[in-house]
């Protein structure tokens, strides 16, 4: 079956997917928001030599699809630590992926850490292999040890996405110090307070298990299981307990992964990740109190310290072109560093405005309009100085970094905005 046979037959849905040579080797394993969407941009576009190379050799293509997006990111690491595909590993070195760590403690908790902090600790010499090859360690960590490490994982940041989402349902103690006391996250329910003796260590080791077996890609087990404990409770006349177990079920059956389809990562050559990439939002009530905002992204994540706040000064009336001037004109006539990338909010009147600006200053920087289509949950873009085949195509077209970061600038905006109003309020009371 061809390639673009294979492409065709892809869903939309969260999961993994399996590039194999045509000797059935695997070459990389990889997770998806969309699996549709994700392995369709390996074969379009521009990319560097190195995923190129493995495109060319790519002859099957598997896929495993999960209910969450939370379940792919666990999936993906599983796998990746089985078979330890070759472009995986080439991607990074092991010192770059992270891994969760479970303690051996009375109350254990659960830590993140990058394979430079794991290495740190001392290996018991009977497990003495490298990070990226460990299944189970026994170290030494500061008066107790490490009771399971799961990885590796190519994402530090979704992985603190992942155990936010986990800890709502199994909550843990996570401070050094064998006390609750000032701790916020007692307060907020997402530590069970074992040291205030608000949970028995049977219960709390439960939720520690519930954790373990998430991050071993044991969910349905997990459900039967506690289905099973519910009923337990039950006959048992344990109502209160029942209940717990039955509000459990139902998150983890609903879990809510949203973050996770903000921050796929997307498969760029490494000297992007260095792109400023600036965008721009207007917010006003029919032209009253209107308002600029800019935002600044670099390495995929927000760069607040370039944020900038504009008040319109020289537009009257409902007049959305005219004020995204305004604010172009004074971003461009400060001594700040220049973007590589920018997306504006609006349609084909901004961007033609934009390019007149940027022209007239010399400028050849690359502009993306972005206006939502009809049915307002698509985006219409339009493009000015972005070549097809440049470095920054990708981007460019890269529906899920665009939402994201329009979705930040709107946010920025939108606060800025209320917060004028707010003031202009109180000056009249």
């Amino acid at each position: 079956m061809s390639i673009q046979t294979q492409l065709k037959n892809l869903p939309q849905k969260p999961g993994v997917y399996i590039f194999r040579d045509k000797d059935k080797k695997i070459l990389y394993i990889g997770k998806a928001t969309s699996l549709k969407n994700r392995i369709s941009s390996y074969f379009s576009g521009a990319h560097n030599y190195r995923i190129e190379k493995m495109i060319s050799r790519i002859e099957k293509i598997e896929i495993k699809k999960t209910d969450t997006v939370l379940e792919a990111l666990i999936l993906e690491a599983n796998l990746i630590k089985k078979h330890q595909p070759k472009y995986n590993i080439k991607e990074k070195d092991d010192k770059s992926f992270s891994y969760f760590v479970i303690t051996k403690e009375e109350f254990s908790r659960i830590l993140i850490l990058r394979a430079t902090e794991l290495e740190k600790y001392q290996i018991s010499s009977d497990l003495n292999v490298p990070p990226l090859k460990a299944t189970l360690y026994n170290v030494a960590f500061k008066g107790g040890s490490v009771a399971k490490v799961y990885g590796p994982y190519t994402s530090k940041k979704q992985m603190q996405i992942a155990l936010k989402i986990i800890r709502k349902i199994f909550p843990f103690h996570s401070l050094k110090q064998k006390t609750e006391k000032g701790c916020l996250d007692f307060q907020i329910g997402l530590c069970p307070g074992p040291y205030a003796g608000k949970i028995n260590k049977r219960d709390y080791q439960r939720n520690i298990r519930g954790i373990r077996m998430i991050l071993e890609g044991k969910k349905k087990s997990l459900l039967k299981k506690m289905e099973k404990e519910m009923k337990e409770y039950s006959a048992k006349r344990e109502f209160e307990k029942a209940g717990e177990m039955r509000n459990k079920i139902f998150a983890l059956q609903h879990i809510q992964d949203i973050a996770f389809l903000q921050r796929e990562e997307s498969i760029v050559d490494d000297k992007l990740k260095n792109i400023r990439i600036e965008a721009f939002d207007i917010s006003n009530i029919s032209g009253a109190y209107a308002v600029g905002a800019m935002v600044v992204f670099k390495n995929y994540e927000p760069e607040k310290s370039g944020y900038r706040k504009f008040k319109i000064k020289s537009v009257r009336g409902v007049d959305d072109v005219a004020m995204m001037r305004e604010v172009l004109e004074r971003r461009f006539g400060n001594d700040w560093q220049k973007p590589d990338l920018i997306f504006l909010d609006g349609g084909k009147g901004h961007l033609a405005m934009a390019k007149r600006l940027l022209d007239s200053l010399g400028l050849k920087i690359p502009i993306v309009a972005v206006a939502k289509g009809p049915t307002r949950k698509k985006l219409d873009l339009y493009f000015a100085n972005c070549r097809r085949d440049g470095d920054l195509s990708r981007l460019c077209n890269d529906e899920n970094l665009i939402g994201r970061i329009m979705g930040e600038v709107h946010r920025f905006a939108i606060s800025y905005h209320r917060k004028l109003i707010g003031k202009r309020f109180k000056k009249v009371k």
